[in-house]
């Protein structure tokens, strides 16, 4: 561990130094207006790559945003990890809430902000500033290999072709992703199980142009009141979800898997007060962290139609729209609650208006195990960087492909994420603590070191 140190303590500027240069681009993969600084990003990852001393290093053309790959064989006998990570961010709309520019980043109170601080930039360079120390204090235990991408944020459209064809390239003996949080770093914890996804877009018709509110509101329509009245009816006075079949392949936890998973550390002041909210909403029965991590769940993303400019228009909408996700747990399928969804959205329409459901993308719900050599060297691995055993949680968020490693290559993934949830992921001000940061850099080659001993 005082290699570790020593080495993290002679580079820490340049380490941080190299993340902002990252940060500044603006690999938005969702608006073509950034796809020349997506490119970019690519190239600079993979330039990266290769001066922390990977081999082979290609950034792979897909039919979208390329994929960098880059490996480090030390020898066929030993495991291999598989690192997975994205360069690409969300959007960082609304920009005027944003303290100081998303993509120039800032130094507050020990905090990184930038767009992609946490999500995911800061943790998969993590990765490969642990490699390059591994390689540079000659300390390597293990074969290593990168798959860092650039379309997660829009469904990693084409990640799954390249995986099927690229098998024996990808091949290895576990995934290794830190795009996941922890409780904090006084709590530190692994997540244990990420929830599926089914994303898509609702479009409500009425007239076939805006009309004027005066002349012809109360006798025509409003799609945008049609819209909000049917999306309020999904769910019903308990706060679950009103779609007929939705909980059917729901698998409810156990009394004693639910004590254990409520034993993790939680305030429910110290939440409410983060928010600035005066009371919690979610579906009765459950506590706050069964809600967010092994519940079902559906949200409304943006709503919009009509008039939103500066002042007034009095305006009836033509079309209202709406983007929707909804989280899945264990055994339920994307596909399954996607027509679900649509079924029963299209049933409840009425007859004075047109409605349209357009699905985006979506993935299925995992579970990790925890006997695992794998996950045994991250528990161990946590241990020694932070002094205490790491807390195993559920995660809230989705990461599809780690249903599409385990389908295509046959590995499990271990979930070793240091984000904090209050991190303000997909928010103005995203965040990454320095301190995270580099503990992520000291306790990564301490999973290298404890998953080559636990394999032998």
């Amino acid at each position: 561990m005082s290699v570790i140190k020593n080495y993290v303590a002679q580079h820490e500027q340049r380490m941080l130094d190299e993340l902002f240069d990252l940060l500044r681009y603006p690999s938005v993969s969702a608006d073509p207006k950034y796809k020349a600084d997506v490119l970019k990003t690519a190239e600079f990852v993979a330039t990266k790559l290769i001066e922390a001393g990977a081999e082979n290093v290609e950034v792979c053309q897909t039919a979208g945003y390329p994929i960098v790959y880059g490996e480090k064989i030390i020898d066929a006998t030993k495991p291999t990890v598989l690192v997975y990570g994205h360069y690409d961010v969300q959007p960082p709309d609304p920009l005027e809430l944003w303290e100081t520019p998303p993509f120039e980043p800032t130094i507050r109170d020990g905090k990184i902000f930038a767009r992609g601080a946490c999500d995911d930039k800061g943790q998969f360079y993590m990765h490969v500033k642990a490699f390059e120390l591994m390689m540079q204090t000659d300390s390597l235990p293990c074969n290593i290999k990168f798959m860092i991408e650039g379309e997660e944020e829009v469904g990693s459209d084409n990640l799954g072709d390249f995986v099927k064809q690229n098998k024996n390239k990808l091949k290895a003996d576990v995934v290794l992703i830190s795009d996941t949080a922890m409780i904090s770093m006084e709590h530190p914890s692994l997540e244990t199980g990420l929830r599926g996804l089914s994303y898509l877009e609702v479009e409500v018709t009425g007239p076939n142009r805006d009309l004027h509110s005066g002349v012809y509101g109360g006798a025509v329509a409003n799609p945008a009141t049609i819209l909000a009245k049917m999306i309020a009816s999904l769910h019903d006075d308990n706060n679950r979800i009103a779609i007929p079949g939705f909980y059917d392949d729901v698998i409810n936890l156990s009394d004693a898997e639910r004590d254990a998973l409520n034993s993790a550390p939680y305030d429910d002041a110290e939440y409410k007060a983060d928010l600035g909210l005066n009371e919690l909403w979610g579906e009765n029965g459950y506590s706050t962290f069964e809600r967010t991590g092994t519940r079902p769940t559906l949200e409304v993303n943006g709503f919009w139609g009509g008039y939103i400019g500066e002042g007034a228009k009095t305006v009836l909408p033509s079309k209202a729209s709406a983007k929707i996700s909804m989280r899945l747990v264990p055994n339920q399928g994307s596909a399954k609650i996607t027509k679900l969804f649509t079924d029963h959205f299209l049933s409840i329409s009425p007859p004075s208006v047109k409605v349209k459901v357009t699905p985006h993308h979506g993935g299925e719900p995992v579970v990790t195990p925890t006997d695992s050599v794998a996950y045994k060297a991250a528990q161990q691995a946590i241990a020694e960087s932070f002094g205490k055993e790491p807390i195993p949680t559920r995660g809230g968020g989705s990461i599809p492909i780690v249903a599409l490693f385990e389908a295509e290559l046959g590995i499990k993934t271990v979930l070793m994420g240091f984000g904090l949830d209050s991190d303000n992921l997909h928010s103005p001000n995203e965040k990454y603590d320095i301190a995270n940061y580099f503990k992520g850099i000291e306790t990564i080659p301490l999973f290298y070191k404890y998953f080559d001993e636990l394999s032998k």
